[in-house]
């Protein structure tokens, strides 16, 4: 098969979530644990760093990744979804993963995966432990699909475990309450392997990592506690911070640059510092040179895109991956930040979450160009406008993302402004990206 028939293969005869969402969640880790040992256990081969979290994960795996090959390191990183092309989800040092070499993986093991049915998730977890392998990276930045405890990643035992943080999101799976999805979130802490917690949230949550973190000897630190966030202000396009070491009082980081300029980039920042300050300790080699070159550079060193990118200027257009209402919440503060003679927003979602809370966050007196993303899960962009109807959001429907953006600048002032975001799906569907 070639690479677009292979591909096809694999969306065809693989149960896929971002298609058909729960049908294709597989939780446990029988399946890949067996498709790897088939594999001959290529995860085992190099040194790994595991990110969960609810939100936060994708960008703090892309920090990381590009500041150690900043530091002269040979990096893999697995992430996913991904926008426009599945070779995004595997990068070595920022170059996609060869067309090739998913062919011949496909090709070569096709009769083992038919005979063991896993999911498309697990045999892409699969297929990147065999090319970080086979690419002999110095390590590799593994992020959590969902969860964590039962997810495909958590077979590898890594050096660090970081986890962003906890909010609500595929509670269907995961709980309904934080506790219990922080229960999951905390099963990718190991024996004796130290963890980062990005931010320290409720008395709950908190309790779950701390008991976790101590039944399995693995010393924990949040870098909420670590690092506190100062003069934080964009220039150039880039979120600019100081960064105090609350132990201290004194400056750590004096005019840090972040070229992932999103505001919620803030909670962020703190357990990425903790993060590199604990791969120091493990004796891994990063300047301060790297560090700071690695935050600035992290768009053009690992292909990041969808977080809080400008697409345009007049009017100014913005669009976002956030998804959840914690997500979601940022943006909107972010948004709302903007001067603006008035506010444009060409959203949609997928049908499987419950999105009133969501919609909630959206102002009433905004322009509104409902659409819906290009995948079996899509929100129906009329049912969208119905349900935003119900609480004062009026606009109009649009087959897709890009017809309603369109439409959306041909009826802006070059004072409005514009947001594109609700799904990971419809910022995917991007024509600009």
């Amino acid at each position: 098969m070639n690479y677009q028939e292979t591909i096809d293969y694999l969306y065809s005869r693989l149960p896929v979530f971002q298609n058909i969402g729960a049908r294709a969640f597989k939780p446990g880790l029988h399946t890949i644990l067996q498709l790897c040992a088939h594999l001959g256990n290529p995860q085992e081969k190099y040194r790994k760093i595991h990110v969960g979290g609810t939100n936060g994960k994708g960008s703090t795996s892309h920090m990381l990744a590009s500041v150690l090959q900043e530091a002269g390191y040979k990096v893999g990183l697995y992430t996913s979804p991904h926008l426009k092309s599945f070779t995004e989800r595997i990068r070595v040092n920022g170059v996609s993963v060869d067309e090739d070499f998913i062919c011949e993986f496909t090709s070569v093991n096709k009769d083992y995966i038919e005979s063991l049915s896993p999911s498309f998730f697990e045999v892409t977890v699969a297929m990147a432990f065999s090319y970080f392998e086979k690419c002999e990276v110095d390590i590799a930045v593994i992020e959590v699909g969902m969860g964590g405890r039962l997810d495909s990643t958590n077979i590898i035992t890594p050096l660090l475990s970081v986890i962003t943080n906890v909010s609500y999101d595929h509670v269907q799976f995961l709980g309904d309450t934080l506790d219990k999805i922080a229960f999951e979130k905390a099963g990718i802490i190991k024996d004796d392997v130290p963890v980062v917690i990005s931010e320290r949230q409720e008395p709950d949550v908190t309790d779950v990592f701390d008991s976790t973190a101590s039944e399995r000897h693995a010393e924990i630190s949040y870098g909420s506690d670590v690092y506190e966030i100062t003069n934080a202000r964009h220039s150039e396009g880039n979120l600019v911070v100081d960064v105090v070491a609350r132990m201290t009082g004194e400056v750590a980081y004096d005019h840090l640059i972040l070229d992932l300029a999103g505001i919620y980039q803030l909670k962020n920042i703190c357990g990425v510092l903790t993060a590199l300050a604990q791969l120091r300790a493990l004796n891994l080699r990063i300047s301060r040179v790297a560090l700071y070159s690695g935050l600035s550079k992290v768009v053009s060193n690992t292909g990041l895109n969808g977080r809080w990118q400008k697409l345009n200027e007049r009017p100014l257009v913005f669009c976002d991956t956030a998804h959840n209402y914690a997500g979601v919440t940022y943006t909107m503060q972010q948004f709302n930040s903007l001067p603006s003679t008035q506010q444009r927003f060409v959203i949609g979602f997928v049908a499987d979450k419950d999105i009133s809370a969501v919609l909630d966050l959206f102002p009433a007196e905004g322009e509104y160009y409902f659409c819906q993303p290009g995948n079996l899960r899509a929100l129906n962009a009329t049912e969208l406008q119905q349900k935003a109807s119900e609480i004062g959001l009026k606009g109009n429907v649009y087959p897709d993302v890009n017809k309603a953006l369109k439409r959306a600048i041909y009826e802006s002032n070059p004072g409005d402004t514009i947001y594109v975001g609700g799904s990971t799906f419809v910022v995917a569907d991007l024509d600009q990206l």
